[in-house]
């Protein structure tokens, strides 16, 4: 049996309505999609391969439409075939159907042409730009090109949903398998068990493996429990995928037993914060960039345990996605501890010398994020900028609190922390969900700064479109300084999480895909 060990529950299980990474990584266990990522190590395994499909898909028309064919054999855990109509359908819920779910990405929606209600609001009609000629093909028409549409094709919305089993919000207490394993229990908040799902055939899969007996989530436990159990092998992995407590790095530093169980990759993650525009003062560009001058990033990183879990950032594009270059548009001194004469520049510029008052939301279970959070707000302090801490559980963190405009709003909340990674490996995939004005949606929000700006809204589309990858790089460059002179988001760390392999764990690798462990790939030894 393989145990996991997480310190809150699953935002969902149900693959059209999920936002974080590890669930992503998670679900390939239960769910298949068109296409999907390498099972290798490293940067091997951000190649994107075929899953359902039987190849990549093809366009002949530079781009606009593509089309996949669906591989012979493919089962639900009933047993029943899957079909053409089973991926559109899921496309269609999770694109179309904010009237129910809402906290996933929504890429397709803005990439497909025409418009609708979605199925739960017209059971009888269908997304204009998917077409579904026979029961193993299907077909999207889109707007403009897009050149990294097999990339799309990863997201766990992709993942098949049979449409006379779709319960709708509740859809994630148990999703239909496709994948290796299915769900035998789930108590939301404690625990997960997963076991074989009979109708999953390795001849149609390529790229998973079945190398667990049984799998088992515990939920809801403390962040230094969390180490515990793994330290002393009564579990093998954390699930979230950020490494160990800053309290338990010298223990497991300092006994060659456990140094040998560690790994220390560079993510592909950025920590950030996101200044909130609309809530006030938040809406002046200078007061935003007082916070940038007044963030004390060497008191963040310390919070995550100093320089072995993460480099300091000056951009919001990680090292680790083509396009990145090394510049540092507010630079906070050769300590990183804040350029504080530049921070009472731009309040005075403000309009606001003496400061101001807002408030920082933070996850209590990512214990390091809280700790950042606190740094800084002490960091703001010193300027006079007020900026208590507000914590939050990160089940519902971003479909109700710091995914909500109106949250944000109406409670004087203009500082969110979290951190992003690419949803595919891309520089559209990196920022379009947290950068285009288009994005923004009353839950599951995932730009923060609600910033909408009719150039940076250009540009993506731009690089989306362009077959050239000197091109798009350039692009995704012009895209961070233009976000970077917005304000809206403050870079403070790119992760190096220190991540801890149970004793009884195998086949570990880091993916470069998600920049921690392969789900899809590990096992326990018996």
């Amino acid at each position: 049996m393989l145990r996991y060990v997480r310190t809150d529950d699953f935002d969902s299980l149900d693959p059209g309505n999920t936002y974080y990474g590890y669930s992503w990584n998670f679900l390939r266990l239960l769910g298949r999609t068109m296409t999907t990522f390498a099972g290798a190590p490293g940067p091997a395994g951000r190649r994107v391969v075929p899953d359902l499909a039987e190849a990549l898909g093809s366009t002949d028309d530079g781009g606009r439409t593509w089309t996949y064919r669906l591989r012979e054999g493919l089962r639900f855990e009933d047993g029943s075939g899957v079909t053409a109509h089973d991926v559109r359908y899921a496309i269609e819920r999770s694109n179309y159907g904010t009237d129910v779910l809402g906290a996933g990405p929504m890429y397709l929606r803005h990439l497909l042409v025409g418009e609708w209600q979605g199925p739960y609001t017209d059971p009888t009609g269908h997304a204009p730009g998917i077409e579904v000629p026979d029961d193993r093909t299907i077909v999207f028409t889109l707007r403009k090109p897009f050149a990294a549409f097999d990339k799309v094709m990863t997201l766990p919305s992709c993942t098949p949903v049979p449409r006379g089993l779709d319960s709708g919000g509740d859809y994630g207490l148990h999703p239909v398998a496709t994948g290796p394993y299915r769900v035998e229990s789930y108590d939301p908040g404690e625990r997960l068990v997963l076991v074989p799902n009979p109708s999953w055939e390795s001849r149609t899969d390529s790229v998973r493996r079945r190398a667990a007996s049984r799998i088992e989530v515990l939920l809801g436990r403390d962040p230094l429990d969390v180490d515990e159990l793994l330290i002393r092998g009564e579990a093998e992995i954390d699930l979230a995928g950020f490494g160990l407590q800053p309290e338990s790095l010298p223990r497991v530093l300092d006994d060659p037993r456990h140094r040998d169980r560690l790994d220390n990759p560079l993510q592909g993650f950025t920590w950030i914060y996101c200044l909130a525009s609309s809530v006030p003062p938040m809406g002046n560009v200078h007061a935003r960039r007082a916070v940038h001058f007044a963030t004390d990033k060497s008191a963040m990183q310390q919070a995550y345990g100093g320089p072995l879990c993460g480099d300091i950032a000056t951009t919001i594009l990680p090292p680790t996605i083509e396009g990145y270059i090394d510049t540092d548009r507010y630079p906070v001194g050769e300590d990183s501890t804040g350029d504080l004469e530049a921070a009472r520049h731009e309040l005075a510029l403000a309009g606001m010398p003496d400061g101001f008052r807002t408030a920082i939301a933070a996850r209590t279970d990512r214990r390091k994020e809280y700790l950042a959070a606190q740094a800084l707000s002490r960091g703001l302090a010193r300027v006079g900028i007020e900026a208590p801490v507000r914590g939050f559980g990160s089940g519902g963190y971003f479909e109700h609190q710091a995914g909500s405009p109106a949250f944000l709003r109406e409670n004087g909340i203009g500082i969110v922390m979290f951190g992003w990674g690419a949803d595919f490996p891309d520089g559209y995939g990196f920022f379009q969900q947290i950068v285009d004005g288009r994005a923004i949606k009353p839950k599951g929000n995932q730009n923060m700064g609600e910033l909408d700006d009719p150039v940076v809204n250009e540009l993506l589309e731009a690089g989306a479109a362009s077959l050239d990858p000197r091109e798009r790089e350039r692009i995704w460059r012009d895209v961070d300084r233009l976000v970077m002179d917005h304000a809206v988001i403050v870079p403070y760390l790119y992760p190096r999480s220190l991540l801890y392999r149970g004793p009884r764990a195998t086949n570990v690798y880091v993916a470069g895909s998600f920049g921690m462990y392969d789900y899809m790939s590990c096992g326990a030894a018996d």
